[in-house]
Formats: C-alpha cells, sequence, structure tokens
C-alpha cells in the first residue's frame, strides 16, 4: 500500500538554511521579539540578537581559522539558547553542526570527534572536563574549543562570541542548498557502529515549511509561548527548539533538561500554552501526584514524538489536566517529520501519529511486496525532507533503494482514512527515553569484562515508566558466580563507560547459552519472548 500526503505539495525555495530563516523578507514578527528565554540563565534573546551573535561569530570563523565550506563544529552542551547562535554562525561559514550527546564520556566523544572529522568544538562548563580530555585523545587542537553559556573560571577556554571579525571584507560562504551539508547527527546502527545522517540545507527546510503546514493557523507568535526541554543534540530538538521558533517567532522558554517541577511551574507562571513531549513525560503528566500542585490550564496542546504513547496514556492526560496531545512520527533521516495529527484531529483516532506531512509518501512492504490497507509492513518514505545518505556509503547503499526510498526499519500499517500506525520496529535498536541504545556495543564492552563469557542485550518495555529498558542476558565464565553481587559488579563496570541512557536499567539476568541461529546469528527475538514471559510471571507473583 503506497500512500501520499493529502496537503498541497510545498514548494522549497533554492536557498541555504541561513537566507531562509534569517533574511527573510515575510517574516512578520520584529527584530525586537523575544525568540527565546534561557530559564537556567535567566536571559532573553530577540531576533536581532541572535542574528547579530549568528554574523559575528561566522565571520569569526571565517576569518580567524579559515573557516572551509564542509568543514565540521561540533557541539557538546546542555541545552542553551545560545546554541542558536552557534547553529547559524556555522551556518553562515558554510560549516556543518554536529550535534553530540552531551552525556557522553570521554571515549564515547573521542569516538564521534575522530568519526565526523570536527574541526571545532563547542561545549559547556557542565561538560568541559569531558571534552577537554577528549578534545586531547582525538587530536583536536584546544584553542579551537570553545564555551557557550559561562565561562571557565580557569581562564582556559574562552567564550565563542569572542571568536568575532574584525573586518568587513569578510563574505558569507556560498551554498548549494541541495548538496551541502547543513547537519551531521549521528544513528547508532544495528551493528552498534555510529552513522552520520547527513543532511543538506534543502532537506531541513522542506522540513521546517512542512512541518509548519501542518499546524497552519494554530500557533501565533503574539500569543503562543512554547516550552521546550527536548535535548538540542537530538534532531527533534533541533527541529522544534532551534529553526521552528526563528521561522514562526513563537517565544520559546529552554529548558536544561525535563524536570517535572520546573516544567509545571514554569507553565503556571509563564502561561505557556504549547509544549514538545516525549512518551515518559507524558506518563509523569498523566500520573505524577507533584502536577496537582500547579495550575497548567494555560497549555492548549502538547505534541508528543520520538516513539508512540499509548491511547489509555493519552486519555488519562485529558481526563487529569484537560490538555490534549496530539502525536508525530519521525526519524533523523527525515530531518525528522514524516507524520503528525492535526489539532482537531488528536482523538480521532487516539493512538495514531496521524497523517503524511506535506509532498510525502509512504508505503508498507514485506518480503518486498506492497500489502493493502490495514496489513502491517515495513515503512518506506520518501520526500524532498529525505537525508542525503549516511557517511557510509554501504550503509546509505542498504537503506535507500534505487528508486529513492529509504527504509526506516519500522513497521507499521495505515487505515482506510490513512491515519498512520506505527507497531514495532525491524531494527534492534533500543529506544530508552527516546535516545538509540545499539545493544551490539554494550554487548561489545561487556565481553570485555572477565566475567563474561557470552552477552547478548535487548530492550524490555515498562509500563510503569513508559519506554525501553536496556537488558543483558549473560553467561559467565567458569569460576564466577551468578548472583546480585556479579551483577552489580557488571551494572558498575559498565556505567563507567557509557553515558547514562545507556545503562542496564532492565538489569542483568544470568543464563546458560545465548540463543543462535546454526550460522550463528544471534537470536534476539527469543530472549525477547523470554523476557516477555519473565515480565508475566513477575506480575503473577506481585498480585500473589
Amino acid at each position: 500500500m503506497t500512500i501520499t500526503s493529502a496537503y498541497p505539495p510545498i514548494t522549497v525555495p533554492p536557498v541555504d538554511l541561513w537566507t531562509f530563516l534569517l533574511e527573510r523578507t515575510d517574516r512578520e514578527y520584529s527584530d525586537d521579539h523575544a525568540i527565546y528565554v534561557d530559564i537556567a540563565a535567566q536571559k532573553r534573546l530577540n531576533f536581532r540578537n541572535i542574528h547579530h551573535s549568528a554574523e559575528q561569530f561566522g565571520r569569526g570563523l571565517r576569518q580567524h581559522w579559515n573557516w572551509q565550506k564542509g568543514d565540521v563544529l561540533a557541539l557538546f552542551t546542555p541545552n542553551s539558547a545560545e546554541v542558536a547562535a552557534v547553529t547559524f554562525g556555522t551556518l553562515w561559514a558554510g560549516g556543518v553542526l554536529c550535534p553530540l550527546n552531551n552525556l557522553y564520556k570521554v571515549g564515547e566523544l573521542v569516538s564521534q570527534l575522530r568519526s565526523s572529522q570536527a574541526k571545532a568544538l563547542v561545549t559547556n562548563t557542565a561538560c568541559l572536563e569531558v571534552a577537554r580530555q577528549a578534545a586531547l585523545i582525538a587530536g583536536l587542537p584546544l584553542d579551537r574549543v570553545l564555551l557557550l553559556g559561562g565561562s571557565d573560571s580557569k581562564g582556559r577556554f574562552q567564550h565563542f562570541s569572542n571568536l568575532r571579525s574584525t573586518s568587513t571584507g569578510i563574505e558569507r560562504a556560498s551554498i548549494n542548498p541541495g548538496e551541502d551539508l547543513a547537519f551531521l547527527v549521528y544513528s547508532s546502527g544495528t551493528t552498534g557502529l555510529p552513522k552520520g545522517v547527513m543532511l543538506t540545507h534543502r532537506n531541513m527546510i522542506a522540513n521546517v515549511i512542512q512541518s509548519s503546514a501542518t499546524d497552519h493557523g494554530m500557533l501565533d507568535f503574539r500569543n503562543d509561548r512554547n516550552l521546550g526541554f527536548l535535548p538540542m543534540f537530538h534532531i527533534y530538538g533541533i527541529a522544534v527548539l532551534i529553526l521552528g521558533p526563528i521561522y514562526r517567532g513563537v517565544t520559546t522558554y529552554i529548558m536544561q533538561r525535563f524536570d517535572l517541577r520546573q516544567f509545571c511551574h514554569t507553565v503556571q507562571q509563564e502561561k505557556i500554552t504549547f509544549a514538545y513531549i516525549v512518551p515518559p513525560v507524558a506518563l509523569a503528566l498523566a500520573k505524577h501526584p507533584l502536577v496537582n500542585n500547579f495550575n497548567l490550564s494555560s497549555l492548549r496542546m502538547m505534541h508528543s514524538s520520538a516513539a508512540p504513547v499509548a491511547k489509555d496514556l493519552i486519555e488519562a492526560i485529558y481526563q487529569r489536566l484537560k490538555v490534549p496531545v496530539k502525536q508525530g512520527y519521525g526519524l533523523s533521516e527525515a530531518s525528522p517529520g514524516v507524520a503528525s495529527q492535526r489539532w482537531s484531529d488528536w482523538n480521532n483516532p487516539i493512538g495514531s501519529c496521524g497523517r503524511l506531512v506535506p509532498s510525502m509518501s509512504m508505503k508498507f512492504v514485506v518480503d518486498g511486496q506492497e500489502v493493502p490497507t490495514g496489513e502491517e509492513g515495513e515503512i518506506l518514505i520518501q520526500g524532498p525532507n529525505l537525508f542525503k545518505g549516511y557517511d557510509n556509503p554501504k550503509a546509505t547503499a542498504q537503506s535507500i533503494d534505487a528508486d529513492g526510498w529509504y527504509r526506516t526499519g519500522d513497521i507499521g500499517y495505515v487505515d482506510k482514512e490513512e491515519n498512520i500506525y506505527i507497531t514495532d520496529r525491524v531494527k534492534e535498536l533500543i529506544k530508552y527515553n527516546g535516545f538509540q541504545v545499539a545493544p551490539a556495543q554494550l554487548e561489545g564492552l561487556l565481553l570485555a569484562h572477565p566475567a563474561v563469557n557470552d552477552v547478548a542485550v535487548i530492550g524490555v518495555y515498562s509500563e510503569e515508566r513508559a519506554t525501553e529498558l536496556p537488558r543483558a542476558y549473560v553467561v559467565l565464565a567458569s569460576g564466577y558466580k551468578a548472583d546480585e553481587k556479579m551483577e552489580k559488579e557488571l551494572s558498575d563496570w559498565l556505567n563507567e563507560k557509557v553515558a547514562p541512557y545507556k545503562r542496564l536499567r532492565g538489569g542483568i539476568r544470568f543464563i546458560n547459552e545465548i540463543p543462535k541461529s546454526s550460522a550463528g546469528k544471534l537470536l534476539r527475538r527469543s530472549l525477547v519472548e523470554q523476557a516477555k514471559m519473565e515480565q508475566g510471571q513477575e506480575a503473577l507473583k506481585a498480585r500473589l
């Protein structure tokens, strides 16, 4: 079954992102209109502030560092309103922004710096020591490490705003929008090896227009206020917290990270009308007793993506807060939006991720053949927002067919009204709170421990936390005892090597043998079924 968007097709202007967003001739809001309010820094930035800071940074990159088109700038920081200036300044200079998870450990950051071939790194004092060590190991000169947010108390690293131009003769880089990259975002493959998703200026512009069309007329910069906590290193956060506010002009309050009390307090105090959320936040808003202490009645709508939200959960939020939650579907390779519910259709039907955004096509395939309406199949997509490819040519060839269809690895179906439902994933990636966790990476690390003879990692779904949790099934080497002490030793050992979201929150189970095929392929599905049985047995014991 192939479907195409019911919206009128979009026209993507042949310009770069800087021109599209910062040199617009049809912008409705004024230069002094507040675009960002940084809650932690207690700082407001208007359009004029952002434009000036970004251009000065871009000029500084070209004058002082001889920045070339295609050079990569890595961003390693918690959320900050200053991310916008760094982003657009990099684009002004013709660079490519590569946002990285600020929770990375040194080894993880080194790997990404080397893979991206980053020429500079912008970080935050909260991450500075990890950034410094990683830069030294990766061979990135420390004078190419800059700060945003606060300043370095030891005076070793300068703020990015100090890298400014002293010449008026520096010109903005010339960009080919359909070929030149704007962003390089990393997505872990099922092999555990990181893949750089190459997103062009045209890809990103197309999706800004596509996403805006689905909510056309529903958000007004004069009256609406958005609250954002999504990580700005994630494509979801890039789209809705960096690009979207500049395009629409809706004042966006930036949280460094999600905190339920701060979220509720800000909604109440600032009369927030809209928020982008993820399923674990939806769970907290539906069930956490803290929510009762705040007045959230200013919220008109919330939009959830990253993973499906259960129908019961959306209904529970509405019953408790009288706030509707609409859903969307996206992925890094689509810049990221693919489908979204309209405001008027948030509850018709609940559980769907909506319909295709403009100029988007989708089909559902099993064994290379399209399946009819209502039947599940792997989702393939096509559209102007579809990425250029991975920085790994082999991975690109395996993912995009000769006709330009991208295999998402997600399983879903479409109903007669062309509402799309996501039901499963072909890929083995674990999604913890919207973050991708590659089982093979954790398996590779655990196998380095002398007590581990064999291991397999899967995701187990937690209804309590509304997300998947990584769990390891371990075969111990001879002479080691399978007990709580060993479980703690392995967990603590792994925690020192990975970012917090990759921890084995689903626990460790000791087994005698990892199920494998006759060809030696790990049968992960068998362990998934075993985990479901274990959960059922545990639930039964709890009731007795």
